[in-house]
């Protein structure tokens, strides 16, 4: 499960050739196949979006939905979301770094970007079931229970309460099908990551 998370945090990642060099997509159905069908369905589904759409197309998109300069359509930052609702955009940040500061995830110095994107979520949830798989390899309930309890402050407490409105935005934004695939698929593995703990 975790490596799959790891690959879906990387399609958020500006779409490059090393996509299909890398054999990202063939991965990322290889992981989903060990967890559920649907993933599978669905990861197949992601690679038939990507190889069916031109790189520039993709591109275009990509900046369309995720950078702007105007009129961004899916900002894939959950402060800019919560923002929306009127929380403090410096409260929702405190409470991910505390978050990320608790679960002994640091990011790296050399991202250029915010901590609240949805690639570092992502990640940090990938840090996190790693490390309950390696818990429950070794039987460590101490740690399963406090890795169990990360996650869910991770899925409650952040994702679930703006990766429904980014999945929406893009849905409605997209005009390549990945983008679209990209955001169901992530919403489907979250929903099937909240249940593995």
């Amino acid at each position: 499960m975790a490596d799959m998370c790891r690959l879906l945090a990387a399609c958020y990642y500006e779409p490059a050739p090393e996509f299909s060099e890398e054999r990202l997509f063939d991965s990322l159905i290889e992981s989903a196949g060990h967890i559920d069908a649907d993933l599978a369905a669905r990861a197949r589904d992601l690679k038939s979006a990507f190889e069916s759409a031109a790189p520039q197309d993709l591109l275009v998109d990509y900046a369309h939905l995720f950078l702007g300069p105007v009129g961004t359509l899916a900002v894939p930052y959950e402060s800019a979301w919560l923002a929306k609702g009127g929380e403090s955009v410096v409260d929702v940040m405190q409470s991910l770094d505390d978050l990320y500061a608790d679960g002994g995830f640091e990011v790296d110095p050399e991202f250029r970007d915010l901590p609240d994107h949805l690639a570092v979520e992502l990640e940090f949830l990938y840090t996190l079931l790693f490390r309950r798989a390696a818990a429950v390899r070794d039987e460590g309930d101490a740690a399963l229970k406090e890795l169990d309890s990360l996650t869910e402050r991770l899925i409650v407490g952040h994702l679930d309460r703006w990766l429904p409105d980014f999945q929406t935005a893009v849905l409605e934004g997209a005009q390549c099908r990945f983008y679209r695939e990209l955001a169901d698929l992530t919403a489907l593995f979250v929903n099937v990551a909240r249940s593995a703990g």
